[in-house]
């Protein structure tokens, strides 16, 4: 049951991976943009005007990793709850909807709605857990 949300987030950060690339290459290709003016990060910032899919990849592992591992937490415990699952797969869609709007048309307040009701989603799930666990 607990996989198929890690997987669903799996794919979204592929997704994402992706699109980084697809968008940075393109630019690259379009500005002609040696790799070597790419050296590092601060280097990227100053040199690329478009760095959108890049700060959502960012962005999809820190607060997504304590969402893995509250779904692996369920998994090695053995913990089903529908409002579990449920909440599980709206903090993927709340992720996924982040990452379009991100990678996409960048509307910053749509984007800070996606992105702020997520991690809402995601201590509920932590408290869900911890609700459940304590009730075992």
């Amino acid at each position: 049951m607990w996989f198929w949300p890690m997987a669903a987030m799996v794919a979204l950060t592929a997704l994402v991976w992706v699109a980084l690339y697809v968008q940075r290459f393109g630019e690259m290709r379009r500005r002609r943009i040696d790799p070597q003016q790419l050296f590092n990060r601060r280097a990227r910032v100053e040199t690329l005007q478009h760095t959108s899919a890049a700060d959502n990849f960012n962005n999809l592992l820190e607060l997504p990793t304590l969402f893995h591992i509250a779904m692996l937490a369920a998994m090695a415990l053995g913990v089903v709850d529908a409002l579990l699952h449920d909440l599980a797969f709206a903090y993927v869609g709340l992720r996924a909807a982040h990452s379009l709007i991100h990678v996409t048309y960048n509307r910053v307040v749509h984007r800070f709605i996606a992105y702020a009701l997520s991690p809402v989603v995601l201590f509920a799930i932590w408290i869900r857990l911890a609700l459940l666990v304590a009730a075992a």
